[in-house]
């Protein structure tokens, strides 16, 4: 299992498969590498690395929860990055992963080959941040996976025509079994981290997102996305006339990447580092 070790100490987990263009998957807060399995197939000429942050997936937890925010987050890219010998890489950043994505251009522009957000941008929405303390940090009710997805497919009304197979999919990557039920993939405490940063005043995240000047841009949103709203991408658009941007249809947060807007912008995206 491919693992190195941060700069602290801790032993984290990535997957490194393909050759090409180098690819770095930097998934949303409580998720890991496996949200890109579904674009996995539509990313044939690139070298995809996938990144499980501490404290989730198959990294291991930090006994320090303050220590689970973006500047160290951003240290665990670069330290990876330096593991593999990348001078630069591209990055493709969902949710929480974009606003990695936008750290690393204010700080080490130098590492990156360009940017693709997936249904994130430089203002949150509170609505969907409300939405995601709801379940923050707090094992799901569900006994089982097939509970647990339907309990995905019930309460995801954002979304449109999804099959019950991919919430299955859903609910088994996102939640493990064990004796007294499912649990979350991720250290609860990061609940804390998440609530800690929330109590100081929120910073003006603009800057990072104009840091990414000059760098081949893309962003996706999902049409009922309560996290991304379409006023903050039409100003994204106006600041990048050259972001390569789409709306996928009949998605919230977060886009699966495999719908055909996704792949299609992802493509272009990619052909322009080439």
């Amino acid at each position: 299992m491919p693992e190195f070790v941060s700069h602290d100490g801790l032993t984290l987990h990535y997957t490194d498969e393909g050759t090409g263009l180098p690819l770095l998957c930097l998934a949303g807060l409580t998720r890991t590498g496996a949200d890109f399995d579904y674009v996995m197939p539509h990313l044939r000429d690139c070298r995809v690395i996938r990144m499980d942050y501490r404290g989730r997936g198959r990294s291991e937890w930090d006994k320090k929860w303050q220590n689970y925010s973006l500047p160290v987050e951003c240290q665990d890219v670069l330290t990876l990055l330096d593991h593999l010998g990348l001078q630069r890489v591209a990055i493709l950043g969902t949710s929480r992963g974009g606003l990695n994505a936008m750290g690393l251009a204010m700080s080490h522009k130098n590492r990156l080959l360009g940017v693709a957000l997936n249904d994130i941008g430089p203002e949150l929405d509170p609505t969907g941040l409300s939405f995601i303390m709801s379940y923050l940090g707090r094992n799901p009710g569900a006994k089982n996976h097939v509970d647990a997805a339907r309990g995905l497919e019930r309460s995801m009304t954002s979304f449109e025509d999804v099959p019950f197979a991919r919430w299955m999919e859903e609910a088994v990557k996102h939640f493990r079994m064990t004796d007294s039920g499912l649990s979350i993939t991720y250290d609860p405490k990061l609940r804390d981290a998440v609530e800690a940063q929330g109590a100081q005043a929120a910073p003006d995240l603009w800057p990072f997102f104009d840091a990414l000047e000059g760098l081949p841009l893309a962003c996706l949103r999902g049409e009922n996305s309560d996290l991304l709203s379409p006023d903050t991408l039409a100003e994204m658009q106006r600041r990048r006339p050259d972001m390569v941007a789409a709306t996928v249809m009949g998605r919230g947060h977060i886009p699966f990447l495999d719908e055909p807007e996704s792949v299609a912008t992802l493509q272009t995206w990619i052909n322009s580092l080439k």
